[in-house]
Formats: C-alpha cells, sequence, structure tokens
C-alpha cells in the first residue's frame, strides 16, 4: 500500500480479520519470515529488544534509541504495521511526545504504553507497581497530542490485574479511552471471561497478549473471537523457539564435532534466499555490471 501510512495500515489490517494475529519480530529477517507466513501485522516487543538486541532482562534498562534502531531496521524490509512496545514512554510527559513522534518518523503503526512505574519489570512477574489512573491518563494524553499521523494507534496497557483486581482494570480500561487512547491491552488476564468483560466496558478495540510461560492461558482465536478480541498478540513465539534451536545447534557442534546431525533442523542457503529474494538483487547486480562493460566498449 505504497503512499499509505502504516498507522492506516494497520487500521486495514484490523479490519481485515478478527481476531487480528499481531506476531512478534525481534529484528528485520523474522519479520519478513513472519510476512512470508501470512501474516498482516507484526510487533516489536520490549522484552524482544532488551533481550536479543542488547542481552539484558526486561528492566527498563533500554532506552528509546535502542527501540528505533530495531523499528527502522524492521520497517526498512517490510511494509506491514508495526506496533511497538515504548514501555512506560521513555520519560515524562515531553519525553513521552518525543517517543510519540520518533516512532512515527521511524515508521511504526502503533505503540503500547503502560501503567507501570518507570522501574518497570515484565508484566508475567511479580512484584509490579502502577502508577496513579490519572498520571496514566496525562501519559495517553500527551502521547495522543503528539500524533503526526492521525491514524497512528495509542494502546493504553494496564497491569492492574496484579497490583488492584479485576474491577481496577475495567475502571482504568473505561478511564483511559476517556484520555483518548486507541486501543487497550489488558495484561495478564487469567481467564477468558475477563476478556469479554474489558471488551463490553470500552467501545475501542481490545488486545489479549498470549505470551507463552506466563499468566495467560494460550487461548485459541476462536475463543477470543467470542469474547470480542480484537487482536491476539504473540509477542516472542519466534525468539523463544529461535533461542531452543540455536542452543541446540551449538551444543550438538561444541559435544560432536560437526553440524552434520543439525541439517535438518536448519534452513537451507535456497530457502533464505527465497525470503530474501537474493536472486532478485544479484539479477540487478549482473545487470549493472552488463551495463558498465558495455559503456567501456
Amino acid at each position: 500500500m505504497p503512499g499509505v501510512s502504516a498507522g492506516r495500515r494497520l487500521q486495514a489490517a484490523l479490519r481485515s480479520e478478527q481476531p487480528l494475529q499481531i506476531v512478534g519480530a525481534v529484528h528485520a529477517y523474522a519479520a519478513l519470515l513472519a510476512e512470508t507466513a501470512g501474516f498482516r501485522a507484526m510487533y516489536l516487543s520490549g522484552a524482544g529488544v532488551a533481550n536479543a538486541s542488547i542481552g539484558v532482562p526486561d528492566l527498563a534498562i533500554t532506552g528509546l534509541e535502542d527501540v528505533l534502531i530495531d523499528i527502522r531496521r524492521i520497517t526498512g524490509a517490510t511494509e506491514l504495521p508495526l506496533l511497538v512496545d515504548a514501555d512506560t514512554g521513555f520519560g515524562g510527559a515531553f519525553n513521552i511526545a518525543r517517543t510519540v513522534r520518533e516512532f512515527i518518523r521511524a515508521g511504526a503503526a502503533g505503540l503500547h504504553i503502560e501503567d507501570q512505574v518507570t522501574e518497570k519489570r515484565c508484566g508475567h512477574r511479580p512484584g509490579k507497581a502502577i502508577v496513579s489512573t490519572e498520571e496514566m491518563q496525562d501519559r495517553i494524553r500527551m502521547a495522543a497530542d503528539a500524533k503526526t499521523d492521525p491514524d497512528f494507534m495509542i494502546m493504553a496497557r494496564t497491569d492492574a490485574l496484579a497490583v488492584d483486581g479485576f474491577n481496577a482494570v475495567i475502571e482504568r480500561a473505561q478511564a483511559f479511552e476517556e484520555a483518548g487512547a486507541d486501543a487497550i491491552f489488558a495484561e495478564a488476564m487469567t481467564d477468558i471471561s475477563h476478556y469479554g468483560q474489558v471488551v463490553a466496558s470500552v467501545h475501542i478495540p481490545v488486545l489479549a497478549n498470549l505470551t507463552e510461560f506466563g499468566l495467560t492461558p494460550m487461548f485459541h482465536v476462536d475463543e477470543l473471537r467470542e469474547q470480542g478480541i480484537a487482536m491476539a498478540l504473540y509477542p516472542l513465539s519466534a525468539f523463544r523457539a529461535m533461542n531452543k534451536a540455536a542452543l541446540d545447534v551449538f551444543v550438538e557442534l561444541r559435544t560432536k564435532g560437526t553440524q552434520r546431525g543439525a541439517l535438518k533442523r536448519m534452513q537451507t542457503r535456497e530457502e533464505l534466499y527465497e525470503v530474501l529474494r537474493y536472486h532478485d538483487y544479484e539479477q540487478k547486480l549482473d545487470q549493472l555490471l552488463e551495463q558498465r562493460t558495455r559503456s567501456k566498449t
């Protein structure tokens, strides 16, 4: 969709399927694989940036520039709309506004900002603390006011379930919509009925985060559809699989002295080339070399 903003492409993807499956991509090549598999939208996880790009835990160690680097690389490789984890906005009110503007400039289609304190934790870990509803509303208002693409999605995430209970989730979702949020991210829900209640309480799309090994069961898209969920997020599924596969290959190579037994688990060179459109690039290079040769004769 050339000439169409990333935000508008995300809106179009939302209309194309329900729930919209949004898959995490930790780098540009993973984004190309997601596109090859047929996904209509993708996601850049804050944990993915911290773990994969920096090699640190997801404990508010990374900054705005770390995320922007990965956004640019992914959006430079694919036109699929990219939703991005903005943590708590990378600072105060003016930092949040800058985050929105820079994300749009880098090609992102939307972001989610959460109601945890600045020293945030993974949403599926104990010990979380959240800011007041009013402070989170200020974050949302500042983010919404900074949009330079009217279709850019400002998604409000709440971690209130583990801290203040489910009633607080509903109250905050409504307050965040009032403050200008375009969508709601209800984190770490433990029962499928929670989603239906959140959906019924607001007038904007609701996302379900289906991260593995966390507090939320791995609900099927059919179950989520019945609850009215608009987006189903799989933030690090491929990353976890890649990590396990890489470690298995490293161990086999180290212990057996050869990679022969691991070949069946590897992507072939031709499969890699197909995803990258390598032969198209090579053909273009051949044409340039041919033109250079002709110009010399």
